[in-house]
């Protein structure tokens, strides 16, 4: 065995399923017309915000149509404080569907669809653009919170003060409107 190119270990090729893969119930192609088109609320994308290895991350769930950021923070990076993270999140929020990526940490979506009533729809790996509402927030959310900093260390306050500061910016897409004024339907006066 140890004259053999790879010793005798199984190697892993391309395409082959990692410990890390997890039965996807649906594609993001399966994705309804109006989430697709950003003509509702309530389709949301999610992406957790690492600080450094092994410590809090910040959940981030944006709202494909309005741009609207919550923002939690599990303990660890892990499937079960994730998805109770999101739970508590998106209770009480208009929710039809969450897109997040293809990493472990989403692993247990079964229990948010069955706790939300939300399917899950899911982009093909290695593809970040598919969610590119959620991408483009996360940049903006490292102007408050730089890689390789412990999110652990920022107060609540202060998260919800930057979450905020995003909420009330007003944006070319929404046609100068803020992400709140386009959630909640109201109209600010900003100064």
């Amino acid at each position: 065995k140890k004259r053999l190119r790879h010793r005798g270990k199984k190697r892993r090729r391309k395409g082959d399923p990692t410990r890390d893969h997890f039965p996807v119930v649906h594609a993001l192609s399966e994705r309804p017309p109006e989430a697709q088109t950003r003509e509702r609320i309530g389709d949301w994308e999610a992406d957790p915000v690492a600080g450094v290895t092994g410590g809090a991350v910040l959940l981030t769930l944006v709202d494909r149509m309005s741009r609207y950021l919550i923002c939690a923070r599990p303990e660890k990076k892990t499937a079960e404080g994730v998805s109770a993270a999101m739970i508590e999140a998106l209770s009480g929020q208009t929710v039809h569907s969450i897109t997040p990526d293809r990493s472990k940490e989403f692993a247990r979506h079964a229990a948010v669809t069955e706790a939300l009533g939300a399917e899950f729809y899911f982009p093909p790996p290695y593809q970040p653009w598919e969610r590119g509402t959620n991408e483009n927030t996360n940049g903006l959310l490292r102007e408050f919170f730089p890689k390789h900093q412990s999110i652990a260390q920022y107060s609540d306050a202060y998260i919800e003060k930057a979450v905020n500061k995003l909420n009330n910016r007003p944006r070319k897409c929404l046609q100068w409107r803020t992400p709140y004024e386009v959630y909640f339907g109201q109209n600010l006066r900003l100064v």
